[in-house]
């Protein structure tokens, strides 16, 4: 009951007009920026933050939250309509949407994520008032061993069920971990494949690694094509959601946030892991797995939501432990401490009036954001219809300024070059790019958590699954893998019985 009234006074807050302004200021700021290849919200954030120095508190992070939930949707649009992400968290929303857009139902995409996005972060912000306190408890136990055994679960997932084979998407894998140790070694400041250059020493900038894979790949790959046939316009489609749609995608905006929530809570890698897990499940789940691949709305809607649900989470480790868990995070952490404010258990005792006028302003952004872009999806799903060279031009004009303002570094151009060729020789011989972007993500952060669990057991493998929940992890693990062998197995043991009976 307290949590209840401490939020109707975040309402009274949230709701006078001049925050109301800053909730509509970055909400259609954070839309247009995650609109942008390459320029994600960490970006944004930390580009506003200048901006923000005459600003009180309370309304410089209420408009922070709306830039945030904005770019996460405009992410997903250019990852929906020209299979470039905005930022890292919208990479699976392409592996669907983009086929659905090309088959003339982008806009019902835009309205599966629009709506995924307005369940997700509605019921992940009600999560966040009602289960901050045992979330941040439950993220003070886990330890490096399980952080480790959930980046491999990731790992193991996505190479599993993406792509024609097991073996390219662990090619691809391979080549992401590979491109995530590049730069100085964390722990001991030894130089990796940096080839004596002083600009890579820190490492290549997942931005410019998911821009170029994607972005550069994607825009190569169509100019290939290009010269063999004309580009037409594709049809935009009718901009609503029929009967049938919201029948397979609302219970994949009500699993979502459940797989969200919980990962936007602990330090393991914000929104990217809980989005490729929502996609396994929903495409386990789905009746319609022929379409998966092709363009199966579940798999737009359950990864948005997911991922609106995880930027809650995101908020409780950050106002509650002071934990970043995301780049977001992390830069609205040094926004905090720019005005004097720690955040960490007293917060919600020190500065209460800002606390929750933030969190009921995330209410607030919801439903201005799902007002704003369900009329805008038909708008946006116009983007298909420029001609395909004139639109993979600009795409390559954007990217280009996006990876130069990651670092102000010419060397950022000609990796992105570098990178867009691999994403060009992946999607030569099917290798899927997915999870090539998860090992660059993931990879150094598996590497440090796989070292911390070896140095606290003294180098005994045995530290790895000494707690029960990387056990239960690591069995899940297993299955995946094995899964493949146990159904032969079971169905050559069901042909043997057939014939003995025959």
């Amino acid at each position: 009951m307290n949590a209840f009234s401490s939020l109707m006074d975040g309402f009274g807050t949230a709701l006078t007009p001049i925050n109301l302004l800053w909730a509509a200021i970055g909400v259609l700021l954070g839309t247009a920026i995650g609109v942008l290849p390459g320029i994600g919200p960490a970006m944004a954030v930390a580009l506003l933050l200048p901006v923000t120095y005459g600003l009180e508190p309370t309304g410089a992070f209420i408009m922070f939250a709306g830039i945030y939930y904005g770019a996460m949707f405009g992410g997903s649009t250019t990852s929906i309509l020209l299979n470039t992400p905005g930022e890292s968290a919208a990479v699976v929303a392409a592996m669907e949407g983009n086929p659905m857009a090309k088959s003339g139902r982008g806009a019902q995409a835009l309205a599966a994520a629009a709506i995924g996005h307005f369940a997700g972060g509605m019921i992940g912000t009600i999560l966040l008032v009602a289960l901050a306190p045992r979330v941040a408890d439950l993220a003070v136990d886990i330890g490096a061993p399980d952080y480790f055994a959930i980046m491999v679960l990731a790992f193991i997932a996505v190479t599993s069920v993406l792509g024609s084979s097991r073996i390219r998407g662990l090619a691809s894998l391979l080549i992401g971990l590979t491109l995530g140790l590049v730069g100085l070694d964390q722990m001991t400041g030894q130089q990796r494949l940096t080839f004596g250059s002083l600009q890579l020493a820190d490492g290549i900038d997942v931005v410019i690694v998911a821009v170029g894979l994607f972005a550069i790949g994607e825009a190569l790959w169509v100019a290939a094509h290009l010269r063999r046939t004309s580009g037409q316009a594709i049809p935009v489609g009718r901009p609503w959601l029929g009967k049938q749609d919201v029948r397979r995608t609302w219970k994949s905006w009500l699993r979502g946030p459940l797989i969200g929530f919980p990962f936007g809570a602990i330090p393991a890698g914000g929104a990217e892991i809980p989005t490729f897990l929502s996609y396994v499940t929903e495409k386990r789940l789905s009746k319609h797995k022929e379409e998966w691949g092709k363009g199966a709305i579940e798999g737009v809607a359950g990864p948005e939501s997911a991922s609106s649900a995880s930027a809650a989470g995101t908020l409780v480790s950050m106002l509650t432990l002071g934990l970043p868990t995301t780049a977001v995070a992390a830069v609205m952490l040094a926004a905090f401490q720019q005005y004097g404010i720690q955040p960490g258990p007293l917060l919600f005792e020190r500065e209460s009036e800002l606390v929750w006028g933030l969190i009921a302003s995330l209410f607030v952004g919801m439903v201005l954001l799902l007002a704003l872009n369900l009329p805008l999806a038909p708008v946006w799903a116009k983007l298909l219809r420029i001609p395909r060279p004139y639109l993979y031009a600009g795409i390559l004009f954007f990217a280009a300024v996006g990876a130069y303002a990651v670092g102000g570094e010419a060397l950022d151009l000609v990796i992105l070059l570098v990178i867009g060729l691999i994403g060009f020789g992946m999607r030569r011989y099917g290798l899927p790019v997915l999870p090539a972007v998860i090992g660059v993500i993931l990879g150094p952060n598996a590497e440090q958590q796989l070292r911390r669990a070896l140095q606290i057991s003294d180098g005994s493998v045995s530290g790895l699954v000494d707690t029960p929940f990387s056990v239960s992890v690591y069995t899940v693990v297993a299955l995946i893998v094995l899964w493949p062998l146990l159904r032969k197995l079971g169905s050559g043991v069901l042909k043997s019985r057939r014939s003995v009976e025959k």
